[in-house]
């Protein structure tokens, strides 16, 4: 495997809260073909399994969980002190369970990216598996995009679908839409670290060109960069 020198790969911090599975599948694809350079994994809570991943690697990692006085614009100054002496020019949220406020949004702009368990614009927030079978959905997915102050409301880069099949549960569909998950996040992350992918006035642009609408993927479709 070549092994890229440090001072070609993008600096980047990931944030977690949990088990970290789409964490481990970016340190997968990250040692197949480094891009990056992490500096640190933070976690809002102390005992998210994604810290012993992050560990397991050689990565730093930090917990910083709230405190019931703190306010969000509090937490969110902390959190930005600890990122930014980082110095990354990519912040990838995975699995990270806060809402970050306009503040820290603003501060991050065009370097913030997240994975959501839907095909957006449809069922922002939580609980989307079981919100796609209660609306009789035939087809579900995830979504790929750059973070803005509205939740789960930032431009759509790309989006992997699968079918809900008879006899889905929540708990069924959301395996399969996490197995798109840990195949799509590494390859939009990949293409922001070459500079194929970028957020520009609001709008996505790849590979040079404005895209005029997500980059939407069929059930065992890669994407081609």
């Amino acid at each position: 495997m070549h092994v890229a020198a440090a001072d070609s790969l993008l600096p980047a911090v990931v944030l977690i809260s949990g088990e970290g599975s789409n964490l481990q599948a970016i340190l997968d694809a990250n040692l197949r073909e480094p891009v990056l350079d992490l500096r640190a994994v933070i976690s809002s809570r102390v005992n998210a399994h994604g810290l012993a991943r992050a560990r397991a690697a050689g990565i730093p990692v930090h917990a910083l969980p709230a405190t019931p006085d703190m306010t969000r614009t509090q937490y969110d100054a902390e959190l930005a002190a600890l990122i930014v002496p980082l110095q990354p020019a990519l912040l990838i949220l995975a699995g990270f369970m806060r809402i970050l406020s306009a503040e820290f949004v603003a501060q991050f702009h065009g370097r913030l990216l997240n994975i959501h368990p839907s095909l957006l614009p449809k069922y922002p927030g939580l609980d989307t598996h079981r919100r796609a079978l209660n609306a009789g959905e035939t087809e579900h997915g995830c979504s790929v995009h750059f973070v803005t102050a509205a939740v789960d409301g930032g431009p759509v880069i790309a989006q992997a679908r699968v079918p809900v099949l008879p006899g889905d549960s929540p708990q069924k569909l959301g395996a399969r839409v996490q197995t798109r998950e840990h195949r799509l996040y590494p390859q939009i992350v990949n293409a922001f670290a070459r500079g194929r992918v970028k957020l520009e006035n609001d709008r996505v642009w790849w590979n040079g060109q404005p895209l005029l609408k997500p980059r939407v993927l069929a059930w065992n479709e890669d994407l081609i960069t």
